[in-house]
């Protein structure tokens, strides 16, 4: 229950986090980010962890201008790009070559219950629609950016075009949500209504994936509808049981 607690608080306003691990591990409180960016990206299991909020919050912590805590709590932006985006390049490599070796095993298990028909059917979606570029795009989709590498390696894509649109995708995906921490965190209207900023950072980041989820049951069933109905029309009709001889 507690790593439990651990995450939502962690979800909710990681600022205290970061906070204390600035103040307590010092130049080594890029450890603890790094950990959670590489798990994001690279273990399947661990689709749920903050990613875009966590950077969000780092950016407002690397802003020289906004006192982001009052014991004066700082990052370097240029070390926590390099940092973060190493992370997220990693990660997605990690993601790639666990499916690549035990894709299919994991998938027949059942045991990921997060990557759930409906995803992995997304993203060969995107996939045929996009291609290798799918890895740049699904950056910004939570879960299914933990997803596709994974997917990726399961196909065997060739590997070095995924590491061009993986390095593509990690530094697009970790400068935009860092450096928005990093120019907008210190506006005084942010710094009040954080936790409601960072909800609404995670709520248009699933928008997609929920909207996705939601035309893919709701299209499933109409066609099943639409099946049993052409069925139900095509079928003759019972004909009506015949008298017995001799009345």
């Amino acid at each position: 229950m507690e790593i439990i607690h651990f995450f939502l608080d962690l979800l909710r306003d990681p600022r205290e986090f970061i906070q204390g691990w600035i103040e307590t591990l010092g130049l080594w409180a890029y450890a603890p980010i790094f950990l959670i960016i590489f798990c994001e990206t690279g273990l399947v299991f661990t689709p749920f962890l903050p990613g875009d909020s966590l950077l969000f919050a780092v950016g407002v912590f690397c802003a020289p201008d906004v006192a982001a805590t009052s014991s004066g709590a700082h990052l370097n932006v240029v070390a926590a790009l390099v940092i973060f985006i190493s992370a997220a390049i990693l990660g997605n490599t990690s993601n790639y070559w666990i499916g690549r070796g035990f894709g299919h095993a994991i998938i027949d298990s059942g045991r990921v219950k997060s990557l759930t028909p409906e995803r992995i059917a997304k993203l060969h979606q995107f996939f045929e629609k996009y291609g290798a570029l799918t890895i740049v795009i699904t950056r910004f989709f939570p879960f299914l950016r933990t997803f596709a590498p994974f997917i990726a390696g399961t196909s065997r894509m060739n590997f070095a075009k995924f590491t061009l649109f993986n390095a593509i995708g990690g530094i697009l995906w970790v400068s935009l949500f860092t450096l928005l921490g990093y120019f907008f965190g210190g506006i005084p209207f942010v710094q009040e209504h954080f936790e409601y900023i960072i909800f609404g950072i995670i709520g248009i980041s699933l928008l997609p994936t929920i909207i996705g989820v939601l035309k893919a049951k709701f299209g499933k069933k109409a066609s099943s509808e639409s099946t049993e109905s052409t069925e139900a029309k095509a079928s003759p009709e019972a004909s009506p049981e015949a008298s017995p001889e001799g009345e």
